[in-house]
């Protein structure tokens, strides 16, 4: 019985961090030598992730591509104008052989081109660790305005999944 007790210990502690949808994450912050805003280096803290429903993208440099079709699908909703909307594109630094330096001017202008989405960056996965989201993918994850998680896919959307998607962000956006 022990060991039986042991073993749903150690199982139950294994999923401790991970992302579960109904629940709201751990907080995680990308500062530093970690990562942080793209735009000028500051802090990022998933706490912030409150008040709108989010959509997070947490991307691969390498498959960047992989749900570009969900993402044109959200701009032509217009969610940003129908309530209480946000994105946050969090690139996942350390996934990609590409060097820092171009992701980040390359991430600055994005930032420009679309002031209303957050890029952050993740140097050291940290939200592949913390979180135990997909390494060397392209991560889609939507929260309410509580930051609890309502929606988590690894990999590409298929048409099914981007119904799922408007449908929960339509509900409480």
């Amino acid at each position: 019985m022990k060991k039986v007790m042991a073993a749903f210990a150690i199982i139950a502690s294994i999923n401790l961090f991970a992302v579960t949808v109904g629940q709201k994450p751990k907080e995680v912050v990308l500062s530093g030598e970690n990562g942080g805003m793209a735009k000028d280096g500051s802090q990022w803290s998933s706490a912030s992730i409150k008040d709108k429903v989010y959509v997070m993208f947490y991307v691969d440099p390498d498959e960047k591509d992989l749900n570009e079709h969900f993402s044109d699908a959200l701009k032509a909703k217009n969610y940003r104008q129908k309530g209480a909307y946000g994105s946050i594109a969090v690139i996942n630094l350390a996934a990609t052989w590409k060097p820092n330096v171009i992701i980040e001017s390359l991430l600055k202008s994005k930032q420009k081109e679309f002031p209303d989405t957050l890029y952050v960056k993740d140097k050291n996965s940290v939200l592949v660790k913390e979180w135990e989201l997909a390494d060397d993918n392209n991560d889609i994850l939507i929260f309410d305005k509580d930051g609890v998680l309502l929606f988590y896919k690894a990999g590409k959307m298929q048409e099914s999944d981007m119904q799922k998607a408007f449908t929960i962000i339509e509900e409480h956006i």
